[in-house]
């Protein structure tokens, strides 16, 4: 392990980490296609329009599980920089059973507040029985999809981003298979969706747990050794909060682009919903990329290998933003057709390829903050972290949202998000340049 971070080359290094993220993310770039694909193939523009807006309560989830999965692995990352193996270990089992047990609270939250939930995530009298649906089935299900950010994070402390990969793609392949059964054989609709996704959960966490006890030689999830010390429990919400305060904003900005695109219909919402689905095709990788590296960041930080953490974060712009330039550019050119392979209604066809191409227009962007948001949580900058959480699809996106559409209207809510893109990346790089002085720290660690 310590070769992998200390001594092998930084290209090197980072692809060992990174591509199995990568590789899991277009698992899932695949699937949020095929899922897709399947539902529009149903014809039925409120089945669409109602899994799209059940989709937020999926990023909510991941948010949570993000506290102890991001938070964790990223003080468990400096931890094994700085050679303790034992508060690691404590902190990896603590993530755990943390999770589990925040997941079935929500659990019960959720089902107890299921009609108020749905109406403030933009469902109509129309597409609620369909929400309602798909929504029930991920709440049920939370404990599996929540946990599994955490053994899903934590291990590629240790090098295991490539089990970590095999635990998503299995999980992934599973889901693919049982989704036209439940739809299309079974007749399951919305719910069928939302349970072949909680089944793919089941196998992926399961794996994960299992490559934890097999594999790691640090961490650990017995829970004769949960502990954090107040410090440690602070270094894991610290960051862990900011990090899932993203997902959190992903949610609320989903919803509130909902609940505004409603007003433009069904068509307006299932034309959203299937152009983010194409758009994840780039931000997936990019995300895997990020996140990939994230414990080598952390592990050199934690070292104090100054000058080897200044060449993983330039390797890490090369490829996040150089991806974008290319991805983007091709999807934007094929945007038309790609969305005419989901549902062929001109209508949906002509304003999902208009929101696909506002969409991409500022992924060169969006592939900076993306390295900015992974080094303050890697290197334990909590209020960096923070700002970038709250901004790109909170703050800033609500504001440009609100007056966007109130100047232009439909036109307005489409660009609303590239605006908010433009924003955060301004206060990103402020915050980079501010907080981030790697020319000081390496001055700092030649004067000890």
């Amino acid at each position: 392990m310590n070769d992998l971070f200390d001594k092998a080359p930084v290209r090197k290094a980072y692809m060992q980490l990174a591509l199995p993220v990568v590789l899991g993310m277009v698992a899932s770039m695949v699937y949020n296609l095929a899922d897709t694909f399947f539902v529009a193939k149903t014809g039925n523009a409120n089945l669409v329009a109602g899994i799209a807006i059940g989709a937020p309560l999926f990023s909510f989830m991941l948010a949570v599980g993000d506290i102890f999965g991001l938070g964790g692995s990223a003080v468990i990352s400096r931890l094994m920089g700085q050679q303790n193996h034992r508060t690691a270990a404590e902190l990896s089992a603590f993530c755990f059973y943390a999770a589990i047990a925040f997941s079935v609270v929500l659990t019960a939250v959720m089902l107890v507040f299921e009609r108020p939930l749905l109406h403030l995530m933009g469902a109509t009298s129309a597409t609620y029985p369909y929400a309602a649906d798909f929504y029930r089935m991920l709440a049920l299900g939370a404990v599996f999809i929540i946990v599994s950010l955490v053994p899903g994070n934590i291990i590629r402390t240790e090098g295991l981003a490539k089990q970590s990969m095999i635990a998503t793609l299995a999980g992934t392949a599973l889901t693919i298979v049982l989704d036209p059964i439940f739809l299309f054989g079974l007749h399951w609709g919305a719910m069928g969706v939302g349970f072949a996704n909680v089944l793919g959960y089941v196998v992926n966490t399961s794996l994960l747990v299992w490559f934890m006890h097999s594999k790691a030689r640090v961490l650990t999830l017995n829970v004769r050794q949960v502990h954090a010390t107040r410090s440690a429990l602070w270094a894991v919400v610290s960051i862990g909060i900011p990090a899932s305060l993203t997902n959190f904003m992903q949610s609320f900005g989903m919803m509130l682009l909902n609940n505004y695109l409603a007003r433009f219909g069904a068509d307006a919402v299932a034309a959203m919903g299937i152009a983010q689905k194409i758009y994840m095709v780039v931000m997936l990788i990019m995300v895997g990329f990020a996140f990939g590296a994230q414990p080598l960041i952390g592990y050199c930080y934690g070292a104090k290998n100054w000058s080897r953490l200044r060449a993983v974060l330039r390797f890490d712009f090369e490829v996040e933003v150089g991806y974008a330039l290319v991805a983007g550019a091709v999807i934007m050119l094929l945007a038309k057709p790609l969305v005419a392979a989901f549902m062929s209604a001109p209508e949906i066809v002509t304003m999902g390829t208009l929101m696909l191409r506002a969409l991409l227009l500022t992924t060169p962007l969006i592939g900076a903050i993306l390295v900015f948001t992974t080094v303050f949580q890697s290197t334990g900058k909590p209020l960096p972290a923070l700002l970038m959480a709250i901004s790109r699809q909170g703050v800033l996106f609500a504001a440009a949202l609100i007056a966007l559409a109130a100047a232009f209207g439909f036109t307005g809510v489409v660009w609303a998000q590239p605006v908010a893109d433009a924003l955060t990346f301004a206060l990103g790089l402020v915050l980079y340049r501010r907080s981030f002085d790697l020319a000081a720290l390496e001055k700092d660690g030649r004067a000890a």
